[in-house]
């Protein structure tokens, strides 16, 4: 990658269509299925990640997809990454921070100084990195104002066993929207922080097998389709601006949500 930001893949010739949507971790998973959804719906989505060729597999050649290389826990690579959105379309009408990662299995005794920081380094500073930015952005446009939706977890509301990093970090970012929604909401933009449960991607592959539960058993957890999240987003996007949604939870209706922590 360029040293200091994003590089665009690939020259898209379409235009903004119904607005425009900078999606992150567009690679794969719940990215992907985002923002093809928001490209279906008429959106102009620029996939930013870390991995060229997975998101060029996301823009799959939709003439309204951008393809940008940005490392979200880098500053200079998140401000590299919207000064792109700036020149090719003058503006940004939301940001779906979804880049994230799990981190490995530990308790707080035995979780390494190395997978603390990385999972907080993406979790947490990337989204708000991420934020801070398209922030500036949408109080300068004309007309000003967005939304901004960042991915939570059920694990913001009640942990999984050994999950300390990644636990702490969904906390951190009921935080930041919090925050924001106080801080940007006399601005026109509004924030949401949607909490998935269970969507089938890489990062809960084994959770059909089984997944350790607070009392010690294994058991095995439903899933649902990444789509399900995808039009839940779409959905709180298509909304007019004066209507916010702070928070919304998607989850497999049978997980065992309720008696976790």
């Amino acid at each position: 990658m360029d040293e200091g930001g994003p590089r665009v893949a690939q020259e898209r010739t379409g235009t903004a269509g119904r607005g425009v949507v900078v999606v992150t971790g567009a690679g794969s998973g719940l990215g992907r299925a985002i923002a093809a959804r928001l490209l279906d719906d008429g959106y102009a989505v620029v996939l930013a990640g870390r991995r060229r060729a997975a998101l060029e597999e996301t823009a799959d050649g939709h003439p309204r997809a951008v393809v940008a290389e940005a490392d979200v826990t880098r500053a200079d690579s998140v401000r590299a990454l919207f000064a792109l959105v700036r020149e090719r379309f003058g503006r940004v009408d939301v940001l779906v921070n979804n880049a994230g990662v799990f981190g490995p299995s530990a308790a707080v005794d035995a979780v390494s100084d190395e997978d603390w920081q990385s999972v907080l380094a993406t979790n947490v500073t990337g989204s708000m990195y991420c934020a801070r930015e398209a922030a500036r952005l949408m109080k300068e446009q004309d007309p000003r104002g967005g939304r901004i939706i960042n991915n939570g977890s059920v694990s913001a509301h009640v942990p999984r066993p050994s999950s300390v990093a990644y636990t702490v970090s969904k906390h951190a970012v009921s935080g930041l929207t919090a925050s924001m929604n106080l801080d940007l909401r006399g601005h026109g933009i509004a924030c949401t922080q949607i909490d998935v449960g269970n969507a089938a991607t890489a990062m809960v592959s084994g959770f059909g097998a089984g997944a350790v539960q607070p009392d010690g058993s294994v058991r095995a957890e439903p899933v649902i389709d990444p789509a399900h999240v995808a039009s839940t987003i779409a959905h709180v996007v298509s909304l007019p601006p004066e209507v916010s949604v702070p928070q919304v939870t998607v989850m497999a209706r049978e997980m065992p949500y309720a008696g976790r922590g």
